[in-house]
């Protein structure tokens, strides 16, 4: 039994009105609008978003990577949410030769990964290389105090600010800003409070 530490979502041991399976699910729902060829789902944790993108798009997805470093969360992930589209690999997102080993991508999701990672400018060089021109990028994490700050979450180094966020993606050449309170993903409205944003980059 893989152990919950309350940081890793495991659907099948919560409830569907669970607030955080529901926001996480919500993410990959949203993703399907722009998951189409190959795929890489990095920090895929055990793996239900994976699949749930492998089964929803299985005519325009041709292959989903999906990637995290802990083998013990893989093994869970092969077991409860095998599909035949989807690979799932063992390997570190900061890992300076993760393009070497995994090659390039249509479609890049990331979702709450940053925050937990010290090499922040390695990883996101990663997801750069990675990803083939035209391709896009769908990345999201929970706002907070800023870069080196404490946080409230025990498994986050820091949570950035909005700022912060935004400024993570000059490189690309097209890029909106969503964000998310519970399951609504919607563009900023003025005078809403939005606990996590997403960002959906195009790469020139």
């Amino acid at each position: 039994m893989l152990e919950n530490t309350g940081e890793r979502i495991i659907p099948e041991e919560l409830p569907i009105t669970n607030g955080m399976l529901l926001e996480h699910l919500a993410r990959y729902y949203f993703s399907l609008y722009y998951a189409k060829g190959r795929v890489l789902d990095i920090a895929c944790g055990t793996g239900y978003g994976s699949k749930i993108m492998a089964k929803s798009k299985k005519e325009e997805i041709h292959e989903i990577i999906a990637v995290d470093i802990d083998e013990e969360t893989l093994k869970y992930a092969r077991h409860h949410h095998y599909h035949p589209h989807v690979k799932y690999v063992k390997a570190d997102a900061a890992d300076e030769k993760l393009f070497e080993d995994l090659g390039l991508f249509d479609v890049i999701t990331s979702f709450e990964t940053i925050e937990h990672l010290e090499t922040e400018e390695a990883f996101l060089d990663n997801l750069f290389k990675m990803l083939k021109p035209g391709g896009i990028l769908i990345l999201s994490t929970p706002f907070g105090a800023g870069r080196g700050k404490p946080t409230r979450e025990p498994f986050h180094i820091h949570q950035l600010t909005e700022e912060e966020f935004i400024e993570l993606f000059e490189p690309y050449g097209d890029t909106e800003f969503y964000y998310q309170r519970s399951v609504l993903i919607e563009p900023k409205r003025e005078g809403k409070h939005y606990p996590i944003g997403i960002a959906v980059c195009r790469k020139r």
